[in-house]
């Protein structure tokens, strides 16, 4: 077994057979036993590819990591599929530009009125189209101040509550609607007295069309594309048809599912989520039986297979004791009841270091294979090997993920169980739901929607003008493609995830883990029994220390605390 070296391209055989082997057609490793990832249409994915158009900041973020950041590979996409969040992501961007720009003609010609007139009496007199930049500015800023964003189509969110607190709570939802309310009865008095500034109502009006477009074509793509039931059957949105967007979509499709991935020894496990818990991890020497049952049990010292007892235990026979046990809880789940763990996907991982520009990783079959195979037991600090547990529940709301090393080196077993989950995508996001909900549209009130819209739209246009440029500009002059090697940050997943569980999903949570890690347990001991080695101290660490406690084998003098608040003191003596 060899170790990843650090001269070594990450993905490439060093000159065992898989250099060089071109990727699969549709860039993913092969999965004995599960079947293969295809474009994922989860409610995940369209709940995503919802957010991108209705939260700016949220699809900002998408198209940075995924494009402005083209160094670096995607995470795992676990329950959900990049390619069309990013597609949509894209997509609404360049329409938020073109209203923009539509927007920025009608300013144009807004201010120019003001300063240009019939004789000496200006058409739109200063302070009118000063007065309502005002206004869109004011909007905008609340929206900005109170968590809620800016995009031109502007969500209903009862978010105002929480981000603010004391009389600025009070304040800041009063004061946009007075500031718009005082410009309108201003305006409309002063074209019904006929002083002539008729354009400070028309000229709103005006502006008021190009949002009015753009929030029908939102309305549209999520009543006919992103609905629940047409989503699933549709076809992958595609990418602009660029040289740039066809590398990255080229990557995104061999990276998202392979079964292996490029972290930064900082940011590890990238797209499996949070931690849940604390992860724990067990280490004990092997023994071989010495007559009668070392493990406490009753009977006489079972007899261990002669085709596995021969030779030191390894790492790929705990791997392969440990797989039958959690297929058979697959198989139980679904032959019993409508339980997610019906589901539960089972599958090894490998996790190489940083050292290699993006486009030279090989996710072809054989490199992968290589991989899967060498780095098993092997105990690397660089590359390191998992079995993955994946539990896909709340259609794929939540996604729990175990990942186990096992290693056997030095007459010692190591076992490592890190526990992740995904939370829920953001609620607000479900917005795609309700307008679907909504049947046809109704143009006179989304008309008078577009009106109480367009100040805050104003100010939205005007940023995601400005986003975009910025954007385009620091992309070129950075030239990602040529930058450092680098790991994900973040996934697509990770950044659409709210912060926190309901009750009932905790609870969900915590029994998918706790059975996993109860099999997982279960076939470490079987590989010990069939190889004859000792499994007494095993179980007591594995009762004690997956239970959230610290395992004590013997401790001369010192003292141990565990748990918030816990304390110790130094007593005489050997604990044990």
């Amino acid at each position: 077994m060899t170790e990843h070296r650090p001269g070594q391209r990450p993905g490439t055989s060093d000159g065992r057979g898989g250099a060089g082997r071109p990727a699969s057609h549709d860039g993913r490793a092969r999965r004995p036993g599960n079947a293969p990832y295809e474009g994922r249409r989860s409610d995940a994915t369209r709940l995503l590819c919802a957010g991108v158009h209705l939260d700016s900041d949220f699809r900002r973020r998408v198209i940075q990591e995924l494009v402005l950041h083209e160094e670096r590979p995607v995470a795992p996409s676990l329950g959900v599929d990049a390619l069309p969040v990013l597609a949509h992501a894209l997509r609404a961007r360049r329409a938020e530009v073109r209203t923009a720009l539509m927007l920025l003609v009608l300013w144009i010609l807004f201010i120019g009125l003001g300063f240009a007139g019939v004789g000496s009496e200006p058409l739109l007199p200063l302070p009118w189209w000063l007065g309502y930049a005002l206004v869109c500015v004011l909007l905008g800023g609340v929206r900005v101040a109170t968590g809620l964003g800016v995009a031109l189509f502007t969500l209903d969110r009862r978010m105002v509550e929480q981000a603010t607190s004391g009389r600025l709570k009070m304040l800041l939802p009063v004061l946009p609607a007075v500031a718009a309310l005082t410009y309108w009865v201003a305006a409309v008095f002063a074209l019904v007295s006929g002083t002539g500034a008729w354009t400070a109502v028309v000229l709103p009006l005006l502006l008021t069309l190009p949002v009015w477009a753009y929030r029908s074509h939102v309305t549209r793509v999520m009543r006919t594309e992103l609905g629940s039931e047409d989503f699933p059957g549709m076809k992958r949105e595609p990418l602009p048809d660029t040289a740039r967007y066809r590398r990255i979509a080229g990557a995104i499709a061999r990276e998202q599912y392979a079964t292996l991935t490029i972290y930064d020894p900082f940011r590890p496990f990238i797209g499996a989520g949070r931690p849940y818990e604390e992860p724990w991890s067990l280490v004990m020497e092997l023994r071989k039986r010495d007559g009668g049952r070392a493990d406490g049990l009753p009977g006489p010292r079972p007899e261990p297979d002669s085709g596995t007892a021969a030779g030191p235990l390894t790492g790929r026979e705990v791997i392969d004791l440990i797989k039958p046990q959690l297929e058979a809880l697959r198989t139980s789940a679904a032959a019993s009841g409508r339980d997610r763990l019906r589901a539960l996907e089972v599958e090894e991982f490998v996790y190489l270091p940083t050292g290699s520009a993006r486009w030279e990783v090989d996710y072809g079959p054989s490199a992968v294979d290589q991989h899967l195979a060498e780095a098993v037991g092997e105990g690397a600090e660089g590359r390191r090997h998992f079995l993955r547990i994946r539990v896909g529940a709340w259609d794929e709301q939540i996604v729990v993920s175990v990942l186990v090393r096992v290693h056997t080196q030095g007459g010692m077993l190591v076992l490592e169980v890190v526990p992740h989950v995904l939370t829920p995508v953001r609620p607000e996001f479900q917005a795609v739901d309700v307008i679907e909900a909504r049947g046809e549209p109704d143009p006179l009130r989304d008309a008078v929607r577009a009106v109480l819209a367009t100040p805050a739209a104003n100010f939205a246009a005007g940023t995601s003008l400005a986003n975009a440029v910025m954007a385009e500009f620091r992309t070129w002059l950075a030239n990602p493609r040529r930058a450092f090697p680098d790991g994900p940050v973040t996934s697509v997943r990770e950044l659409g995830s709210t912060a926190e569980l309901s009750v009932f999903q905790e609870m969900d949570v915590k029994r998918y883990v706790r059975t996993v890690q109860d099999r997982i347990a279960t076939g470490v001991r079987e590989a010990l029994r069939a190889k004859n080695y000792e499994t007494g101290d095993f179980e007591r660490q594995v009762v004690t220390v997956s239970g959230g406690g610290v395992f004590i084998g013997t401790m001369h003098g010192g003292a141990v605390a565990t748990g918030e608040g816990a304390s110790a003191a130094h007593g005489k003596g050997d604990i044990r």
